[in-house]
């Protein structure tokens, strides 16, 4: 069992911080509430804190990275002066395994491939005392759940799916790889206080809804950006009928609708999985502090008093979703879906279905999968789209395959890919994708952005829970609604499901050989990390340059983007995922994804300095090589998607000085600061429509930006007319301190000096 001693520190201080955060708001305390109030690096609360106004520094319990986020972060932790990380830290291998064949030969061939990353990883954990989990051992999200998170604790990590262990009561929040540095660096970790929604769950689950379709049915009311800056709390009796690692579905997906984390109050689901995952001991400490895990009785009673946004949902009216394509929050019932696919012309053939992931890969997941898989197998159905299991941990797999639920699958005729997360962002070498022929897939993740899974535009992506994408896949139509449909089998007989059946936790208990756990050394001082200047995928970073404290004037348009522009399409992940340790090279994918407004091309903008248009990289090269600032135009929920803080950097390293949108993600937002970027959003949105190709913009009044004090670009444009436009940004002063630094890194390390 891993931070015993932590955690029991964390109970040991929670009850007299939660009764201090009482008494000076004077109101009983949602779940979030306390968490948050007794994660404050001041110690007891001295002050209430404003929800969605107030920046408050918070000291979480440890950090998470995912190997993708942890080069760059160890790269910029190396730079950072310090010796050890402050708080618990884990490294987790699991971006880079590209799922292609099989486990055990993408594994090997991974090894290969990746194998210095793997080193410099394991040899900066080993150094800085950061636990270090191998290629193989499981995504990180599902590791973490199964042997870190903790019911009332705090952690941030470098991935959006960070908030699946809000399944287990615990503040999770995905962040960029500088918030972690922070953290590991031993100095407080800013965030602004959110605020919360309220989610009351009655009812129960009916026989083919699974935690998943709560997820998807809250995306579908919320919207991808309707839970930014919020928190969002689940409560109520049907709360209650949720497995934990269900819990651990319903938060994890969270994160595609925006919100800062998802939670749940603690139950005995919650110390059923901690005893099955060997924390008896936290367990028993989660039991004797109950009342402190979870919302106040008052809370739980008025809860329209008590939150900012309140929604009720019964799931015993609740029914099987698939949401999709292109974006996360399209919520169709599956009994809706046969009328959709024909208004919307949307191909129906299912080409291949996936399951699995950090979202549903639990053992739950798997032996309800398996009991529609072991239906078709018996009743001699074959199965009409190709189908693969991505397990989310060694631990989940070698037990599924002890007790024999691998097997039904390879009846079927599956691939087992490597547990890691393979298709779910980018990492799947799919046959045939390259002909970007127009195609149906089903999969049990949570994003379906364009070319997210395999490349090709025209891949119709939707999501839906793994029994419900194991039934579409046996089918093979996306208008199969397993409840009511018959399938015919190989001997003419009509074929109705029954429906799925499965546990929580395997009777026999867990079961595995090698975690793929190794721990740090007592003593790093003597260790070497050595990075080759040569490398390809690794490059030691050099500081940005410092703000001069003057108005920047004379700044191009690089790209005004249109539409959604995520993450994905600032810096893709997929065949780019092995330069992330590498600033220069990975630079070379910036905003490649993103749509210019001016001529709805990706990739091609205009080059002001000689007219032609070019690749975003190399038009930003060369603005950066002839001393010329840039700023990039973008439209709402800017940022949207993963925590990736290259979406960030890449613009800042090649001389990007200015986002300015209609709105953030909050993430990317955060991203921006950190890397000493000005993150602007219009004052009025119609502004965005001012912006022209070839203006000139001047700030007027950046020489004294200061807080709650909007900024004014003027925009010069080329017929010899202009336009002042106001900006409105969320900087405080010590955010402003970080953009006066070049970024929070270059303060950090000044003042560890």
């Amino acid at each position: 069992m891993f931070d015993l001693e932590m955690i029991q520190n964390v109970y040991s201080r929670m009850a007299d911080r939660i009764d201090s955060a009482r008494d000076i708001l004077n109101t009983p305390l949602t779940l979030s509430e306390k968490i948050l109030y007794s994660h404050l690096s001041v110690g007891n609360a001295d002050k209430a804190y404003d929800r969605g106004q107030s920046y408050v520094d918070f000291s979480p319990d440890r950090v998470a990275m995912q190997d993708a986020t942890a080069q760059m972060a160890l790269l910029q932790f190396m730079m950072a002066g310090r010796d050890k990380v402050a708080v618990s830290s884990t490294v987790h291998c699991d971006h880079l395994i590209q799922a292609k064949k099989s486990a055990n030969i993408d594994l090997a061939q991974a090894m290969d491939v990746n194998g210095e990353v793997y080193d410099f990883l394991e040899s900066v954990s080993n150094k800085y005392g950061i636990g270090f989990w191998k290629p193989g051992a499981g995504i990180i999200h599902q590791v973490v759940l199964e042997n870190y998170a903790f019911p009332g604790g705090m952690m941030i990590g470098t991935d959006s799916h960070t908030v699946n262990a809000g399944g287990l009561g615990m503040i999770a929040i995905g962040v960029g790889g500088a918030d972690a540095v922070d953290v590991m660096a031993g100095m407080p970790w800013e965030l602004k206080f959110p605020k919360f929604i309220g989610i009351k769950l009655s009812g129960k689950l009916s026989k083919w809804v699974s935690a998943k379709d709560v997820i998807l049915k809250v995306a579908g009311i919320l919207t991808v950006k309707g839970g930014t800056g919020a928190i969002v709390e689940y409560f109520g009796p049907g709360a209650n009928t949720i497995s934990c690692t269900g819990k651990g579905t319903i938060c994890n997906m969270g994160a595609e609708i925006g919100a800062t984390t998802s939670v749940f109050g603690y139950d005995e689901h919650m110390g059923k999985y901690l005893r099955a995952t060997g924390r008896v001991g936290v367990a028993d400490l989660a039991d004797s502090n109950s009342a402190l895990l979870r919302a106040d009785t008052e809370v739980i009673a008025k809860p329209d008093q008590y939150y900012d946004q309140f929604i009720e949902i019964d799931l015993s009216d609740l029914e099987p979703h698939l949401n999709g394509p292109f974006t996360p929050d399209r919520a169709t019932p599956i009994s809706k879906m046969s009328e959709e696919a024909a208004k919307e012309n949307w191909p129906t053939k299912v080409q291949v279905g996936l399951i699995g992931s950090c979202t549903n890969s639990s053992y739950e997941d798997i032996s309800r999968s398996a009991s529609i898989a072991q239906q078709a197998v018996d009743k001699g159905l074959s199965i009409k789209s190709k189908f693969t299991i991505t397990p989310g941990s060694e631990q989940v797999r070698h037990t599924i395959e002890r007790d024999g639920l691998i097997n039904i699958f390879e009846q079927l005729g599956a691939d087992i890919f490597s547990n890691a997360c393979g298709p779910c962002i980018g990492q799947w070498a799919r046959v045939g994708s390259e002909k970007e022929e127009k195609n149906t897939i089903v999969h049990s993740f949570n994003r379906n952005f364009a070319k997210r899974a395999d490349g090709n535009p025209n891949t119709y992506a939707f999501v839906g829970s793994p029994e419900l994408v194991t039934a579409l896949a046996i089918a093979g139509d996306l208008t199969f609604n397993p409840e009511r449909d018959y399938l015919t089998n190989d001997h003419g007989e009509k074929i109705l499901f029954e429906p799925p059946v499965g546990v929580d936790l395997p009777e026999n208990g867990f079961s595995v050989d090698d975690l793929g756990y190794q721990a740090p050394a007592e003593n790093g001082k003597g260790i070497e990390v050595l990075v080759n200047p040569d490398s390809e995928r690794l490059q030691m970073l050099s500081p940005f340059e410092p703000w001069d404290g003057s108005n920047i004037t004379q700044i191009r348009l690089l790209i005004k983007a249109k539409g959604k522009c995520t993450t994905d399409h600032i810096s893709m992940a997929g065949p780019w995922l092995k330069y992330r340790g590498h600033l220069d090279n990975i630079s070379d994918n910036m905003l490649t994804g993103a749509t210019n407004f001016f001529n709805g091309k990706t990739n091609s903008v205009k080059n002001q300095l000689d007219g032609r248009y070019e690749t975003v990289p190399k038009t930003a090269r060369s603005y950066k090589a002839a001393g010329v600032p840039t700023i990039v135009v973008g439209d709402e929920n800017y940022g949207e998607g993963s925590s990736r803080e290259h979406a960030a950097m890449e613009p800042r390293f090649l001389g990007v000085r200015v986002v300015l949108v209609r709105s953030f993600a909050r993430i990317h937002e955060t991203n921006l600061k950190k890397q000493g970027m000005l993150g602007l959003t219009f004052a009025e949105k119609s502004d965005y429509e001012k912006i022209f190709e070839d203006d000139l913009l001047d700030f007027l009044d950046l020489d004294s930006f200061s807080p709650n004090k909007q900024l004014t670009l003027l925009a010069k444009h080329s017929n010899g007319t202009q336009n002042e436009i106001l900006c409105n940004h969320t900087y405080n002063q010590a955010q402003i301190d970080w953009f006066r630094s070049g970024s929070a890194l270059n303060l950090i390390r000044t003042n560890s000096q």
